[in-house]
């Protein structure tokens, strides 16, 4: 029996393994990061979006706190002017993030604007709860952020806790009154990033609205969002994809803009998978340095998908591809360290194999008795002399495999040395060596090559407490060995 009985006379390779595990491991992969939020952020930042141009800002900017004072001291008539005036410019639609409290019953002008048809406010999930939902339509001002720093994903709607109600978000309800159909869920919407500061730029201050110095033209069918801007209401701010902080109105803004445009798309989590499935047995099949070579390619393809709005899973497939790499790296030492165990020649197992075996059952030898075989070819020289030493090493192949077929359940067979074999029998008997030795004997019978016919000769020892070594073990089925061919010389001779 060979001590690789799964490669015996062949290279070997652990690819029967390594491909359906590398299957696995995109299977795993997928599932267990279906989405790559940091790699999304990361392209978001380097590829910025535009904010879609039927969206106006409305900015509570500092210049509006100096006029008016602080925000919590404001006459509530300021907000009934700027909402008339922006239905006077012709504003569709009206987002107001900016938490109000209902109006008091002779506040007439204020609850008069705040209960117009196209007026969208921020609302808290408690408000729905508590029944203070107004006329006009409402939304709860959230936005996701998951596992990746910054808010970079909105709902068009949210599931309120247990109970299966859906609450609209704030963002879908601007986008359903700018237009756009929008069916309620709770599927993510990626944001696209928009720099803070190029929408500052364009943000209309709302002491401006509020005295009417605006141009009619620039709101006429637009979306407009009202909300704090000023750089003292730190209390507002939110985190951002780039790691600075940012007003809530300007993400709104954002929210709004991607749900108004064409959505990112994601890879659903079969393709995922598949793809993950695909890399690695890919990788596992063309071997080399092509997994990294595909981890690069998918990492640039993500890029290019980022430029058609297609979001792809590039570090969840990169990783599918690394990994691929790393199992067919480590088949290549598994072999390399069973090839360095194994005679080339043969296919069986090399001296340094038979050393270390020997070693390793010895200190149990006491318990678990060690029969070694010691096997050679008389003829070998005569073969070599008249067809070549090729025919020889053929010859040398051919009692090997003569061997491992006489071979028992757990005898391993070795390359001892030049023209030697050892067998070595784990769990050998005293009584039982005359009949291991006849049938290696037998098995090695009628062995001839070409009109020669070979001899194998065969010696035997096994432990006992006059052998101290491995190698007074070897020493003692070689001379065995010697000792039977002598005697069947002296026998033909004298026949």
């Amino acid at each position: 029996m060979s001590i690789f009985p799964e490669t015996a006379g062949r290279t070997g390779s652990l690819q029967q393994y390594t491909l359906p595990l590398a299957a696995l491991l995109g299977l795993a992969l997928a599932v267990g990061i279906p989405d790559n939020p940091r790699l999304d952020n990361a392209l978001n930042r380097a590829f910025p979006s535009a904010l879609d141009p039927r969206i106006v800002v409305v900015g509570i900017d500092d210049a509006s706190l100096r006029d008016y004072g602080r925000l919590e001291q404001w006459p509530r008539a300021l907000y009934a002017q700027a909402l008339h005036n922006l239905n006077e410019a012709g504003a569709r639609v009206i987002g107001l993030d900016v938490l109000l409290s209902d109006p008091a019953p002779a506040d007439h002008a204020l609850r008069t604007a705040l209960n117009q048809p196209n007026l969208v406010r921020s609302l808290t999930p408690e408000d729905y709860f508590a029944g203070h939902r107004p006329t006009s339509p409402g939304g709860v001002g959230v936005l996701n952020a998951p596992r990746a720093q910054g808010v970079s994903e909105v709902q068009t709607a949210y599931a309120a806790g247990n109970s299966g109600t859906l609450l609209p978000s704030f963002a879908a309800q601007v986008a359903r009154g700018a237009g756009q159909p929008l069916r309620a869920d709770t599927t993510p919407h990626l944001i696209g990033y928009v720099p803070a500061e190029q929408m500052l730029q364009k943000t209309v201050s709302f002491r401006d609205v509020v005295n009417g110095n605006i141009r009619f033209g620039d709101f006429q069918n637009r979306a407009v969002l009202i909300g704090e801007t000023a750089s003292g209401l730190g209390n507002i701010l939110l985190p951002d994809i780039d790691g600075r902080s940012v007003s809530g109105i300007l993400l709104q803004a954002r929210a709004v803009s991607a749900l108004l445009t064409p959505p990112f798309q994601r890879f659903p989590l079969w393709l995922t998978a598949c793809l993950c499935v695909l890399i690695g047995g890919a990788v596992v099949t063309m071997r080399g340095y092509w997994g990294f070579v595909i981890a690069a390619a998918v990492l640039m393809l993500c890029v290019v998908g980022w430029h058609f709005q297609l979001v792809i899973p590039g570090v969840t497939l990169s990783l599918a591809a690394i990994l691929s790499s790393a199992l067919v790296t480590f088949e290549q030492w598994w072999l390399a360290r069973r090839l360095s165990l194994r005679d080339p020649l043969t296919s069986v197992g090399n001296r340094l194999a038979l050393s270390r075996t020997l070693e390793k059952r010895w200190p149990a030898r006491e318990s678990q008795p060690i029969t070694v075989l010691v096997a050679d070819i008389n003829e070998l020289r005569r073969v070599n002399e008249q067809y070549g030493r090729l025919e020889g090493e053929r010859a040398l192949r051919e009692l090997a495999q003569r061997l491992e077929r006489a071979a028992g359940r757990k005898d391993v067979t070795y390359r001892w040395g030049p023209e030697e074999f050892a067998v070595v029998v784990p769990t050998g008997q005293t009584q039982d060596i005359t009949a291991l030795t006849e049938t290696y004997q037998q098995a090695c019978a009628d062995f001839r090559y070409a009109d020669i016919s070979l001899h194998v000769n065969l010696g035997s020892a096994t432990t006992a407490p006059s052998i101290l070594t491995p190698g007074d073990l070897l020493e003692a089925a070689s001379r065995q060995r010697y000792r039977l061919k002598y005697e069947r010389e002296c026998e033909q001779q004298g026949s």
